[in-house]
């Protein structure tokens, strides 16, 4: 008797409208959850790509300015800052001023 009465305390609670919409709401609030991480993470992506292109052209700036670039500033700007914000599809006035930065001479020590 016990058995059949658990059982059907058991088929009730799962059958019950309140239990599903409990269910529905915890999996709708963890969608929302990861919707705002998703959206803070556009919005991380979009602020790197922004500052990226401002080094970029504050830097290239400089070394058009000076007529030069050294090893080393050439290589920090293009493989720490440029090539990774070209990846994150960066272009437009970054991509413009790294291509005169490539034609500048290369200062050596």
């Amino acid at each position: 008797m016990e058995d059949l009465t658990l059982g059907l305390v058991f088929t009730a609670v799962f059958a019950s409208q309140g239990l599903w919409a409990l269910i529905l709401y915890l999996v709708q609030r963890k969608d929302k959850k990861k919707d705002k991480k998703a959206e803070v993470l556009d919005h991380q992506s979009k602020m790197l790509l922004g500052l990226g292109h401002d080094r970029i052209v504050c830097l290239g700036k400089e070394y058009l300015a000076k007529g030069s670039v050294s090893e080393d500033e050439y290589e920090n700007l293009n493989k720490y800052l440029y090539t990774p914000y070209k990846a994150l599809g960066g272009n437009g006035t970054a991509e413009k001023i790294m291509e005169d930065v490539r034609k500048l001479p290369i200062e050596t020590d």
